[in-house]
């Protein structure tokens, strides 16, 4: 059975402005993620009939509020996974005692708003490395999706990490080493180093196109809209599963109190409206093409017995 899981890193807005290298210092809409977009998943799954896998960033979950969302969301069925603690984007860098708190703080946060404990983690900024999946086991975990094999989106990040800081304004992004360009693009078994098969944690790869290896994931889509999307669509259709990473962000604009981040981050130029219609069709396609949806949990299981 061809399966579809739909994903959502639950980032909130400070961490866009550390992407971009700017402050955000008493901002309206700084927590538009939980307030806002959660909910309007909420409905936009519910119309299409889709579970969704939240990853959630274990301090936001110290706000009532977004406790309370992302309690509701796993009591309506979606899945949650842990996106670390902090969301450092320099996780990888840090020393294995700080990894391994991270990982389990953002657990234990995760745990206590929602009375799930995660089984899946994802990385922030897609950066994982042999040291992180040397931690995960012995947390618990049973699965990752943290490996992104796109030349297209190293390409721009590495640029755009230059680019600020010529600018004077360093982004907290970090470069990725140019050889996980190499890894499957399909579900597998990490080897070490993590970028070739082995017989370790299973490891969900973030959705690439066949051929090039163009990014399928939230931002790109958005951006392209209902029609493009589609050719897109076309790209991962035949794929075992299609797992299809999203940001909270991503249905986001600039009116939900975000026209100040709008200057830096383009896709909340694209109307909330399309970004939801272009969802809509891209879930018709994949659908009426034979793909289940499920949650990455569900992906993991059924996927893990022939692993």
């Amino acid at each position: 059975m061809r399966l579809c899981a739909v994903s959502v890193d639950l980032d909130e807005i400070p961490n866009y402005y550390a992407i971009h290298g700017r402050t955000h210092a008493e901002l309206a809409g700084s927590s538009a993620v939980y307030d806002i977009a959660v909910p309007r998943l909420g409905a936009l799954a519910r119309a299409l009939d889709i579970p969704l896998t939240l990853f959630a960033v274990g301090s936001d979950l110290s706000r009532d509020g977004a406790a309370t969302q992302l309690r509701r969301a796993v009591e309506a069925g979606h899945a949650v996974g842990n996106h670390t603690q902090s969301h450092l984007y320099d996780l990888t860098r840090r020393d294995r005692r700080e990894i391994a708190r991270e990982i389990d703080e953002g657990t234990s946060a995760i745990e206590r708003a929602t009375g799930v404990r995660p089984r899946g983690f994802r990385a922030p900024g897609y950066t994982i490395t042999d040291e992180v999946f040397s931690i995960l086991p012995g947390l618990g975990y049973r699965w990752d999706s943290s490996v992104f094999p796109c030349p297209a989106y190293m390409a721009v990040k590495d640029a755009a990490i230059a680019a600020y800081g010529l600018l004077g304004r360093p982004s907290r992004s970090v470069v990725d080493t140019p050889a996980v360009l190499a890894a499957p693009t399909r579900p597998y078994r990490v080897g070490t180093p993590y970028w070739r098969r082995g017989t370790g944690l299973l490891e969900l790869p973030i959705q690439v196109t066949r051929g090039l290896r163009l990014p399928y994931i939230g931002t790109s889509l958005m951006l392209a809209g209902p029609d493009r999307s589609r050719w897109l669509t076309r790209g991962v259709i035949g794929e075992p599963l299609v797992n299809l990473e999203l940001h909270g962000i991503d249905v986001l604009d600039a009116h939900d109190g975000l026209e100040a981040l709008a200057a830096s981050q383009r896709d909340l130029r694209v109307p909330a409206s399309k970004k939801q219609d272009t969802l809509a069709a891209i879930v018709e396609q994949l659908r009426a093409a034979g793909y289940a949806f499920v949650t990455l949990d569900e992906a993991a299981e059924r996927i893990g017995r022939g692993a």
